[in-house]
């Protein structure tokens, strides 16, 4: 079958597909040979390294957390409501994922700074977020939320009306539906969604920078640890920080990867 498939792919698509896949694999690798890898384990365990990975770590656990509560609601609304509003909602979720980063930084420094939309009225409770971890937090959230909303989305659709209208006919009630049939069917597409959402989490730094700050402790991420580095004249800190990062997110395609082949039945698992 796969040597059937292979035969019906013209030869003239193997040149765009060679370089499509140099223009991907060639900064990596550029990397990975560059990287100072006797230098290494002191890079990454350098103070300043450890404080960036630790908060990077916690703020893209919390921010993927708030995507999850968040976003499966919104999506479950989103794949099963029929509204007028639905379009534009879509439409919304959409935005963060082509909007600039430094514009995404500066609509919600306008929106959650202390004299912001909403933050002057936080503020007024001694409430401010802004160049804080919470400001991280917000800036993961509002960047990642659409991936874990468009995963859980794309999974949801896919579900069988039919399964649920079964369901619906036996006396089951929505939310039983939704717990014992929905989301279960559902669940790869949701996993991948809260893995996407924190590794974009991870590496945001546009929207970071422009709204928290560069704050050693609280708000200085890997990505803007690496940034200090390289204006500090610190190629090799740099180098290393950024295959840590890498490191990462191999773990979580990874992860990805198995959890999709966990929670798929067998017939829709990768690899057949």
């Amino acid at each position: 079958m796969r040597q059937f498939v292979s035969s019906t792919v013209p030869r003239w698509l193997w040149a765009p597909v060679g370089i499509g896949l140099f223009l991907l694999a060639g900064p990596l690798v550029a990397l990975v040979v560059r990287a100072p890898w006797s230098d290494l384990p002191s890079l990454l365990t350098s103070p300043e390294a450890l404080q960036s990975l630790s908060l990077s770590l916690l703020t893209s656990a919390a921010s993927t957390l708030v995507c999850l509560l968040l976003g499966t609601p919104l999506a479950v609304v989103l794949s099963k409501v029929r509204a007028w509003w639905i379009g534009p909602a879509r439409g919304l979720l959409l935005i963060p994922l082509v909007l600039s980063p430094v514009v995404s930084g500066i609509a919600l420094l306008y929106f959650w700074g202390r004299n912001g939309l909403f933050g002057s009225v936080l503020s007024q409770f001694g409430i401010d977020v802004g160049f804080s971890p919470w400001a991280v937090i917000l800036v993961q959230v509002f960047v990642s939320l659409p991936f874990f909303v468009i995963s859980a989305l794309t999974s949801l659709n896919a579900v069988d009306p039919e399964l649920e209208m079964v369901a619906a006919t036996s006396g089951a009630n929505a939310g039983q539906i939704l717990r014992h049939i929905t989301a279960p069917l559902a669940m790869p597409g949701i996993l991948v969604g809260s893995l996407l959402a924190f590794a974009r989490s991870l590496g945001e730094y546009g929207a970071t920078i422009t709204f928290a700050g560069s704050i050693a402790g609280r708000t200085r991420t890997l990505p803007l640890q690496i940034e200090l580095s390289l204006n500090s004249n610190q190629p090799q800190a740099a180098l290393g920080i950024s295959l840590m990062l890498i490191a990462i997110y191999l773990i979580v395609l990874l992860l990805a990867r198995i959890g999709t082949s966990t929670l798929l039945p067998a017939p829709l698992r990768p690899g057949r």
